[in-house]
């Protein structure tokens, strides 16, 4: 595992499990579309032609957007060398292989300009409720392409390293104060079509009017049902890891229980996997602090108080007469 926390791992690798028997069901097409749905990471080398693609994107902005404003950019990527680089950014060698790389970007500074032009008042950037919705907004808009791109033959997957080295991505692609990267989406004609892999069903997910915990049963037959077959193999080298992060997050203790469980089962299980290996539950909250420099510096400021221009003014120092 690498210091990039959200690194394609393992896990990725396993064959995906059985989708659910639901899709069979399905007589409206646009459903069927949305059960039938998986990521692909082996594309064909053809390349998508302009009218499709830009029916893609169009069906994009076209998603629901708080206030209609549309605080999001995409970055339409076919450059072959761009995409290698970003490949090697990510770690991930099919993203230069893929024909279309589209990145989404939270974009306040465009609205920005906007109010300039027309001597309307703008605190955006400083509005954590801005920041909040704007986020939604874009992975919305991401969303609508990812079905839409389904809809004509295209597969897709996201990748989510980007927050790794926010910085070097706004160099890259020149991006302004206020505008953000949040996800990459590689887009082409797939190789093959994988089998969706299996989701907790909507039983457990649902909460009718109030939220309701689930009986400790309960819960892990639906995780055991969703991830059914799935197993790690115990190695040395990933025992090792699991139980260092153990140590690091909860101590010895918890070390040496975890330990305890894994002999007792003779495997690893996917809860051990994803946050003990894949979403390294020591790795997952470092760098919080470099995330919010970052986003200060690269224009928003809501995680600050907000002063606005009339009690700036009056904290101002007097001239002497």
């Amino acid at each position: 595992m690498t210091e990039s926390a959200f690194a394609r791992s393992e896990v990725d690798d396993m064959p995906a499990n059985r989708s659910d028997p639901s899709v069979d069901k399905c007589t409206n097409e646009t459903v069927k579309l949305l059960f039938g749905r998986s990521s692909c990471r082996d594309f064909l080398d053809k390349k998508i032609p302009s009218d499709v693609l830009q029916l893609v994107l169009e069906a994009g902005v076209h998603a629901p957007t708080a206030g209609n404003l549309q605080p999001y950019s995409i970055i339409r990527i076919e450059n072959a060398e761009t995409k290698q680089k970003l490949a090697e950014m990510c770690e991930q060698n099919f993203i230069g292989k893929a024909p279309v790389l589209l990145l989404f970007c939270l974009d306040l500074h465009r609205n920005e300009r906007w109010a300039g032009l027309e001597v309307a008042p703008y605190t955006a950037t400083n509005s954590f409720r801005h920041l909040w919705v704007s986020f939604q907004d874009t992975i919305i808009c991401a969303q609508n392409i990812c079905t839409a791109a389904d809809s004509v033959g295209l597969g897709s997957v996201y990748i989510g390293t980007v927050i790794d080295m926010p910085a070097d991505i706004e160099a890259m692609f020149h991006l302004p104060k206020g505008v953000f990267p949040v996800v990459l989406l590689c887009l082409g004609y797939p190789k093959t079509r994988r089998q969706p892999r299996k989701k907790l069903c909507a039983n457990s997910v649902v909460h009718l009017e109030l939220y309701r915990e689930m009986e400790d049963r309960e819960l892990l037959r639906a995780f055991n049902e969703k991830y059914e077959g799935e197993r790690v193999a115990v190695a040395e080298d990933r025992l090792e890891t699991i139980l260092n992060v153990c140590r690091a997050v909860h101590g010895e203790g918890f070390a040496m229980k975890c330990a305890a469980r894994i002999k007792a089962d003779g495997y690893i299980n996917r809860a051990q996997h994803y946050f003990g290996l894949h979403y390294r539950a020591d790795l997952m909250p470092k760098g919080n602090d470099k995330y919010l420099k970052i986003m200060e510096e690269s224009g928003f400021n809501c995680f600050k108080k907000y002063r606005p221009y009339s009690e700036a003014v009056k904290k101002q120092p007097k001239r002497a007469t």
